[in-house]
């Protein structure tokens, strides 16, 4: 079907019209002298870990050479097996994406011999590229780390299903709707622009489809406690006896709580509560420049230590059992040192069990993240930081993003400009998208003390509230998870982590990565775990005598974390002890969202 001139014309019109207003507030917001952040030094030393890797290429000529030379080859291959297909002869393809790959997906990357070729070119040159980087000899193990990373950027930015002409699925679409994707991907682009003030946020998903607290967030309960840095918030029980020892789960700051309560069929939290367990949840605040004072060890008194004696007043028990994921078991952890070291000597037994999930305690291999994480790249974050007292959630996004380009940048950028296709409303995404600030005290401190001098897993080399923290003395007992795929917490890092305690350890592997493997329900039947009842000192001595179970943890830590709980009492509902409900669950702390247009009107 042709498209309608007047309909193409009336949409390059307001196109042009509202791309004047971004350009010319754009401009407006520059400042004088004309340097914009695009001109500015580079923050992260990644031009200077470049003129290193060319410096040691060039040094060794013969071997750049060989290199030429082989890529020359697999060339050579590559038309051969061409001129072949084109004339209708089978031939085998010199390189093939690598399994998961998404990005060639559709039909005529095979079975049309001019994409085809675009295909297995790019692969070819990304495989010698990536080889070549790798192979370099003589730089430091940070700047090592820089060319790798960003040098695989490069190459996944090139690809060619990110070119129009390129992507065959683009090309047909352009074809049969007359351009029309096109006109309808730059609007998306000029919504996308408006939507960030002037700088790019893509659209990962639909956030008009979902609101918190009707189709995501939905378990119900109350809010009965709050400070300025959390809510807490209590779940209604779905069964008419419950554990004696409430359980706590507190999740990082870094993202918002509702990852554990997406939907009912996957959520950890409805399925802890029908388990039997009188649960409450942290709810971080999403911190504006008022809080850019607060420091790591108010978020462990106002947090994780507020919330004991919340519960306490609100249940009667002193004693619980707590959950915390990633940066919320980094605290978690901290908070039971803290109290075991602690002058009032009962404050141990506050916590009958802990379970850590994907927890860095050991911060000595990052994974990914320790690109971005050396002294010139800190300091220059702090630098913006202490200009607003925040570090935007937006930042933290982006970073994120990267270590999963292709499927969290460029397929959208595919989807929703090239294609012209709008965002698919998936809770996953939109909970992805709704990230956090974090004051600029405790963020500082959080990279330095855990990150650059990780020192949170030496006896005091770490003190909070006067306290020294020494993991050593835990001796509360501790169900480890990691997760096999885990970029964010490589699973061999927080290996490390578990053994720094004196208590008794039960570390367990699952599938997947740092989401899929936490939120990975029994219904799904997905992935699987490995235990093993050792802790030796070698994670992958741990794995050769490690046992595989199909399915998910969860019923293996119902299973575990019910010798902790104690006897069954009446049920308990939410507001109906000494602290009173404030506010339906999920609250309001929670939804404050950093890309909201309220925030832009704040100039926050």
């Amino acid at each position: 079907m042709q498209p309608d001139p007047a309909e193409m014309s009336k949409s390059f019109a307001d196109i042009a019209q509202r791309s004047s207003k971004l350009v010319a507030e754009f401009m407006q917001r520059q400042p004088s002298g004309g340097r914009s952040q695009l001109g500015m030094a580079d923050k992260m030393g990644i031009a200077q870990a470049f003129f290193d890797l060319t410096a040691k290429v060039m040094s060794d000529p013969f071997k750049l050479a060989e290199a030429q030379m082989r890529m020359w080859q697999d060339y050579m291959s590559l038309w051969q097996g061409s001129m072949m297909s084109m004339f209708g002869q089978p031939g085998n393809p010199v390189i093939a994406p690598a399994k998961g790959d998404k990005r060639f997906k559709h039909d005529d990357w095979q079975e049309n011999f001019v994409f085809d070729y675009i295909k297995q070119s790019y692969l070819i040159a990304a495989h010698h590229m990536n080889l070549l980087v790798a192979d370099v000899k003589g730089l430091d193990e940070q700047t090592a780390k820089k060319v790798n990373f960003f040098t695989r950027q490069y190459i996944d930015a090139l690809s060619p299903s990110n070119f129009a002409m390129t992507n065959p699925e683009v090309v047909r679409a352009t074809v049969e709707s007359g351009g029309q994707n096109l006109v309808r991907g730059l609007s998306n682009l000029l919504e996308d622009l408006e939507r960030g003030d002037g700088q790019l946020r893509i659209s990962m998903t639909d956030t008009e489809a979902f609101e918190l607290g009707k189709n995501v967030a939905t378990s119900k309960g109350k809010v009965v406690y709050q400070n300025d840095l959390m809510q807490l918030l209590q779940y209604e029980p779905s069964t008419k006896q419950v554990y004696k020892k409430p359980l706590l789960i507190m999740p990082p700051w870094i993202n918002k709580f509702y990852i554990l309560d997406l939907r009912d069929k996957n959520s950890f939290i409805k399925w802890a509560v029908d388990q039997g367990h009188t649960v409450f949840v942290i709810s971080w605040v999403n911190p504006d420049a008022r809080l850019r004072d607060k420091n790591f060890e108010n978020y462990m008194l106002e947090g994780p230590l507020a919330a004991l004696d919340a519960i306490e007043k609100a249940t009667g028990e002193r004693e619980i059992n707590a959950v915390g994921y990633c940066l919320g078991g980094t605290l978690l952890a901290s908070a039971m040192a803290y109290m075991q070291a602690d002058d009032d000597k009962t404050n141990d037994k506050r916590i009958a069990s802990a379970t850590l999930l994907t927890t860095l305690i050991d911060f000595e291999e990052p994974g990914e993240l320790g690109v971005f994480l050396d002294e010139q790249s800190v300091e220059s974050l702090e630098k913006r930081m202490a200009e607003r007292g925040y570090l935007h959630g937006s930042e933290m996004a982006t970073t994120f993003n990267l270590l999963r380009a292709n499927d969290l940048i460029w397929s959208f950028v595919v989807n929703n400009y090239l294609l012209g296709k709008d965002a698919f409303p998936f809770d996953l995404l939109f909970w992805n998208s709704d990230s956090t600030r974090m004051p600029a005290t405790m963020h500082s401190f959080y990279l330095r003390k855990m990150y650059l001098e990780n020192v949170l897993k030496e006896p005091n080399g770490v003190s909070l509230n006067g306290v020294g923290i020494d993991m050593s003395k835990v001796k509360t007992p501790i169900y480890f998870l990691s997760a096999m795929e885990d970029h964010i917490a490589p699973w061999k890092a927080t290996y490390a982590g578990a053994g720094l305690f004196s208590g008794p350890v039960k570390f367990v592997l699952g599938g997947s990565g740092h989401i899929a493997g936490v939120v990975n329900p029994p219904v799904s039947e997905k992935y699987f775990y490995m235990t093993n009842s050792e802790l030796p000192s070698d994670p992958e001595q741990w794995t050769a005598g490690a046992e595989q179970h199909p399915g998910s943890w969860w019923t293996d830590w119902q299973k575990w974390i019910s010798k902790f709980a104690g006897e069954k009492v009446a049920a308990r509902i939410p507001g109906k002890g000494k602290l009173k409900a404030i506010e339906d669950a999920p609250g309001s702390y929670v939804k404050l969202r950093f890309d909201a247009k309220a925030e832009n009107n704040k100039g926050l």
